[in-house]
């Protein structure tokens, strides 16, 4: 007698092979078998047609601190993410002197805009080095597993201190004694080791994130230890869409390549549609392609949907913060505010003021009408021009400025203005289909558990199916085999995980049972559910009848059912002998 049975779903194994119906039988924490009519279970699951998928491999998260206190590592369990990477982009928690804590703090909040509150009331610090780190993550019990890499910014701050912080260039000792503590720390069971060299990470003192500037020597160095421990995705966070062929990425690409080549080591680098530089990201897979060809092993972070930021009266950032109108609310609870911002009389003097606000980015951010879209519920993230501000301005003979603010106060002031940031300059989604696509590609970019106060994408497994291979009317749409695939098995072997992704026998039993037809997410919503009452963006999602974890049964209807089973992953996993 099995352990478990799915019984008469529909098998989207990850591989890409076409589906096939039958049964799923688990035993202990793995799959026996795939396909066919398994034989009686202890527990049974009736699929009757609905999904049944490996569970999602998310390899681009943020969970670094959540993960010391929050068992759920919610949203992304809501969204049948079985296995999630954190360390992402350079920065994260160790090695941590303990001097150091509210530095490490303020660097994540300013990058990854997670509370410094939250972060500081939540960690509960038991460590100095990455190996004493991992050995806290492991004693904490979750519903998912994990695993992290090493992050450039800890690293120079703990053996530069300031002058790390301060970006200062690295001596030869100080590359050597980088190189130790990463070696170290993948020695002992971190995936990969990662650092930011885009201008837009920047610690919450306004400073560009140790590792910005980083020479080749200290970045050879460092890769040079990862080979020596024997593993590794080397992963960059690099600007793109700023110069073309005599742009920082052009140079980027080269060292990426030249340390790829000496190394063997995976490079994964982030790639985006920038709406200033549209056509670039061609460039930059062209680029990738070379260099893979002069045997470079470089993969393309590319993302589900354009990074949006949710705009709302709610949070700090939004049209009308620098009015002198709003200025006159801003400190007033929400309620109130959004009772004041509603009087007729205040309506009309807020949407005729203009922004005292000075900077280039908020000068034009404010006015952008035509990027401004309501979200609505269910949420639209591929919208039309004409659903634009500025769209719905022209039609009906409004000032954009009024329009915009009847949006915002809508429903109370919960509905949210999408503002979508890269991925969307020709306003439609032609261009991450076309990345999704590139041999070169690997599915990324969710950024779970950061971005609390503006964006919110740990939804993008659902998104993937629901939108991408089910609703999308404004194009072609994906395959489901395709979508399911680069979210679990490509997912899974980018990060030398073999052993999960991939319903086969003796696979890990990771699993999702998803309703596809009734497979809905609603519109996000804010909540202050963190540590300190710190307040983030999540989005729920219907259709997921099952979730199934180490062979457990994790998530019932959407419900998390108590069990436990996640761990901790150290190092790159075998593929089960057969």
């Amino acid at each position: 007698m099995h352990d478990l049975v799915i019984r008469g779903g529909r098998l989207v194994d990850g591989s890409g092979a076409p589906a096939v119906n039958g049964d799923l039988a688990i035993d202990g924490d793995r799959i026996t078998q795939v396909g066919g009519k398994a034989g009686p279970g202890r527990r049974e699951i009736e699929a009757n047609g609905l999904l049944v998928t490996p569970g999602f491999v998310d390899v681009h998260t943020h969970y670094d601190g959540q993960a010391t206190w929050d068992p759920y590592l919610a949203p992304s369990g809501w969204h049948g993410v079985t296995t999630l990477v954190m360390g992402n982009c350079g920065v994260g928690f160790a090695p941590a002197r303990p001097d150091r804590h509210d530095w490490l703090i303020q660097l994540m909040e300013g990058v990854e805009d997670i509370p410094g509150s939250a972060l500081a009331e939540g960690i509960k610090w038991g460590w100095e080095t990455f190996p004493e780190y991992l050995d806290t993550l492991e004693k904490f019990p979750r519903a998912l597993d994990i695993g992290t890499q090493v992050p450039h910014g800890a690293v120079r701050g703990y053996v530069m201190g300031d002058r790390g912080a301060a970006n200062e260039a690295a001596s030869a000792e100080d590359i050597a004694a980088m190189a130790d503590i990463v070696e170290d720390a993948l020695r002992a069971g971190a995936l990969g080791f990662t650092s930011s060299r885009t201008m837009l990470h920047r610690a919450k003192d306004g400073r560009p994130v140790p590792g910005t500037f980083a020479g080749h020597e200290e970045l050879i160095g460092i890769g040079r230890a990862c080979a020596r421990a024997g593993h590794g995705v080397f992963e960059i966070a690099s600007d793109f869409g700023l110069g073309g062929m005599h742009g920082r990425f052009h140079e980027d690409i080269a060292w990426m390549r030249d340390l790829s080549t000496e190394t063997g080591l995976p490079v994964s680098f982030i790639l985006a549609q920038a709406s200033h530089n549209p056509g670039e990201w061609r460039d930059i897979l062209r680029w990738t392609e070379e260099a893979v060809a002069a045997g470079a092993n470089l993969r393309a972070q590319v993302a589900t949907r354009p990074a949006g930021m949710l705009l709302s009266f709610d949070n700090p950032m939004h049209p009308f913060k620098g009015h002198p109108s709003y200025l006159k609310v801003a400190g007033r609870p929400f309620d109130e505010r959004i009772r004041l911002l509603s009087a007729p009389e205040m309506r009309a003097q807020l949407a005729a003021e203009e922004t005292t606000l000075t900077g280039k980015f908020d000068t034009f951010f404010v006015t952008h009408f035509d990027n401004m879209y309501p979200l609505g519920d269910p949420p639209d993230y591929e919208p039309t021009p004409e659903c634009s501000i500025a769209g719905i301005a022209k039609r009906t003979g409004r000032t954009p400025q009024a329009v915009l603010l009847d949006a915002m106060l809508a429903k109370g002031g919960s509905d949210f203005i999408y503002y979508p940031i890269i991925n969307y300059a020709e306003a439609n989604f032609d261009p991450i289909r076309e990345m999704l696509l590139h041999p070169r590609a690997m599915l990324s970019l969710s950024d779970g558990g950061a971005h609390c106060g503006v964006i919110c994408d740990a939804s993008s497994p659902s998104y993937m199916l629901s939108y991408w291979v089910r609703d999308r009317t404004r194009g072609a749409r994906l395959p489901l085999e395709l979508a399911v695939k680069l979210q679990t098995r490509d997912t899974a072997c980018a990060y030398g995980l073999h052993d999960r992704g991939l319903l086969a026998p003796g696979m890990r039993a990771d699993v999702n049972v998803v309703d596809f037809e009734r497979l809905h997410l609603h519109a996000p919503e804010a909540v202050r559910d963190l540590p300190a009452a710190g307040r983030r963006l999540v989005q729920r999602v219907d259709g997921y009848k099952a979730t199934v974890q180490s062979g457990q049964l994790t998530y019932q209807d959407g419900v998390a059912t108590g069990v436990l089973p996640g761990k901790l992953i150290r190092g790159p996993q075998a593929a089960p002998r057969r």
